[in-house]
């Protein structure tokens, strides 16, 4: 019996101390903390709108503008990929999601040949581009309106 008792503790020990046991690897899902937060700001820009639809559309007209062409597109999951073949592989996805308070975020992810960008100019070149294309339409249309007041 206690030899079967010593089996049993011995067991339980190597068990526990293997548990214990940290990879001198980095995990894939391991950023660090405060850079996941720097790159989620970079990506990141709030727009004030309701439309879902426009924002998308704008993201699609903005992408392709860029030089992207659309590989996907979902309305209901708010997402839009899409790949630059220019001497190189570029990919975005950018995802519109609805908040509270008549806004949108719109987030934009950026891969270099399956390497995520860190670097904030293509985000920034993107998310300007961006601004223009829903502020232009929005001005557009309201000066429309005034011309035909003007007119009436």
């Amino acid at each position: 019996m206690s030899r079967l008792l010593k089996l049993l503790i011995l067991s339980i020990f190597f068990l526990s101390a293997w548990g214990c046991a940290v990879s001198g690897t980095k995990g894939v899902m391991d950023m660090g903390g405060e850079s996941q937060v720097k790159l989620r700001q970079i990506q990141t820009r709030y727009f004030e709108t309701a439309d879902k639809k426009a924002t998308m559309e704008s993201a699609i007209a903005t992408l392709q503008d860029l030089g992207f062409v659309i590989d996907k597109a979902s309305y209901e999951l708010g997402s839009v990929s899409a790949t630059k073949l220019a001497g190189y592989r570029l990919r975005m996805t950018v995802n519109v999601t609805p908040r509270p308070g008549n806004r949108m975020t719109v987030r934009a992810n950026a891969q270099y040949n399956l390497q995520a960008i860190t670097d904030p100019q293509p985000y920034q070149q993107f998310f300007d581009a961006l601004s223009k294309s829903m502020f232009l339409p929005a001005h557009l249309e309201e000066s429309d309106n005034i011309q035909l007041l003007k007119y009436a």
